[in-house]
Parts: C-alpha cells; structure tokens; sequence
C-alpha cells in the first residue's frame, strides 16, 4: 500500500464519530426495549434492533481500534473474544413456544465438603437417596463424588445450587443462557435424546454468557504482538 493511501487522523476522528454515533444508537435501542417491555410483535422488534445496535457498535469498535492502531501504534481497552457475537435475529415477529437452554459448568474443589453436604440431606431425609444410601456411608470409597452429586441435585433445584455453589465445595465455570423461539410446541419426548442439537441461533431472543474471561486484566501481554479489538461480546455478567 503506498504512502498515499495509508489512513492518517482524519480518518481516526472520524471513526471516532462513527463510534460515538453507535454507543448512542445502541443505547437508545435498550432504552426502547426496556420501555416496550412485556411480550409479542413491539417487544421482539425492540430485541431485534439491540441485536442490530450491538452490531454496529462491534463494529463500529473495531474499526476505530484498528484504525488507531494503525496511525498512533496505539489500542483501546476493548476486545471481541472471537465467535461469541450472534446472527440478527430470524424467528417468529410472535413466538408461541419458548425453549430456555442454559449450561452451568462447576469445578469440584472440595469433594469433602460436597459429600459431607450429601450426608447432611440424607441424614434429614434417608427416602432421598435411597438408590445411593451404600455408597453414602463411611469414606465414600468409589463413587462416593458421583453419588453425592446425585443426591445434592436430585434436593436442590439448578438455580439454588448455582447460587450456594461454594457451601457444596464446587467452583463456578463459564455459564450461558439461551432463549429461544419458536412456533409450535414439541412432541411429548421428541428432543429428550439430545436436548441440545435443535438449538438455531438465528431463532435466540436473548441470551446470557458469563465467563471469567471477561474479567481479564492484561489483555496485552506482548506490545508487539498486540492487536486491536473492538467493545467486549456478552450479554450479561
């Protein structure tokens, strides 16, 4: 590329501009579903114009990083962790199913803890774990992990687990939350072998990630194998 051509600080003002232009389009657009609130064909449209907001604010980002990199060997202190971003979205304007899809992974970092925990439910309740009452005396030789798992999550729903997480002696992993529509409701059985495969994301509402690595510090270890990114990718933390 010659001299002529190389972008020089018109150009990052103006990408500047071009960012500063999309930070307000995007929040306008979550102003908007927030006020829209509720269900049907206004509510999905708002979500579908944050999605598209979002867009343009990656992008917008994006441009503006590289750009600045490029003429002040300089970056900002956003990335996009590559392959989270999500299509526009393609479903029903006015979804009669909804399917929520959500993995939680765990670390199990004090395996006494959780199956003293175990003990502790079947104590109070023996009919509990019936089927893993021999497997829950003495030192949980063998699978006494496996099975004080299944008695913690066959007492406790999901969602308490998640957040007692740590009185259970496990470590909380990455976790994501897909909300998905659809037009008509599924056959009694038909997904339960696999759960998971039908999941189109041109069809998700919202969705919800939280991972540890959006909480990183040092992004750029390495100045000279630094690379310009964009606004970070989640929904939620």
């Amino acid at each position: 590329m010659s001299d002529a051509a190389q972008p020089g600080a018109a150009e990052v003002r103006a990408a500047a501009e071009a960012l500063k232009t999309a930070l307000d389009r995007h929040l306008e657009a979550v102003e908007r579903r927030s006020a829209e609130g509720g269900s049907g064909a206004g509510a999905a449209r708002a979500e579908a114009a944050v999605h598209a907001a979002f867009d343009e604010l990656a992008a917008a980002g994006e441009a503006y990083d590289e750009l600045l990199y490029d003429v002040y060997d300089e970056v900002t202190p956003f990335e996009i962790p590559g392959g989270d971003s999500m299509p526009a979205y393609a479903g029903p304007e006015e979804p009669s199913t909804l399917s929520v899809l959500i993995r939680r992974d765990y670390t199990v970092v004090e395996p006494q803890r959780l199956m003293a925990q175990a003990q502790r439910v079947t104590a109070l309740d023996p009919d509990s774990a019936d089927a893993d009452e021999e497997a829950l005396e003495g030192p949980f030789a063998g699978s006494g992990v496996h099975a004080a798992l299944s008695v913690l999550f066959g007492e406790y729903e999901p969602d308490e687990i998640a957040t007692r997480h740590e009185e259970f002696g496990l470590e909380e992993g990455d976790s994501t939350l897909w909300v998905i529509a659809g037009d008509e409701p599924a056959e009694p059985g038909e997904w339960l072998g696999s759960p998971f495969d039908g999941a189109d994301p041109e069809q998700v509402v919202c969705r919800f990630d939280v991972s540890a690595v959006f909480d990183e510090e040092d992004l750029y270890e390495d100045e000279d194998e630094d690379e310009a990114g964009g606004p970070v990718v989640r929904a939620a933390d």
